[in-house]
């Protein structure tokens, strides 16, 4: 096999630009949660966006007591640990016409609050 000596470099640019998941912190992200999430929504309960016990290998729109968007409601999206990280940092793109406006603009953040909402979402 012919070595370049570019292909670390291009393996690293690949490794950067992929969709990698950070390792979470749920206690992190609890606080997190509490404190950025809380207004809008709750583990238990609807608010202006839904509950979110049981969120995981959910699929969007389908809390029967709650309101969704259109768009929300006819999407194919699963929650799992890669929508909820897409989700978190651009609703928009994930489900365009959706009605969330808030973002977690930094990576480890939106792991922590996945990692808490993995965590609570089966108890």
């Amino acid at each position: 096999m012919l070595r370049s000596p570019y292909q670390p470099a291009l393996l690293a640019a690949v490794l950067l630009a992929s969709p990698a998941i950070a390792s979470g912190n749920a206690e992190r992200g609890r606080d997190l949660y509490e404190s950025r999430c809380i207004g809008c929504h709750s583990l238990d309960t609807n608010r202006i966006g839904p509950k979110h016990r049981g969120v995981f290998d959910r699929k969007a729109g389908s809390v029967a007591d709650f309101t969704y968007s259109p768009a929300v409601k006819g999407s194919s999206v699963v929650w799992n640990d890669e929508t909820l990280m897409r989700w978190l940092a651009n609703p928009q793109e994930v489900i365009p016409g959706q009605r969330m406006n808030f973002r977690v603009s930094q990576p480890q953040d939106r792991a922590d609050i996945v990692a808490y909402l993995k965590r609570e979402s089966g108890r």
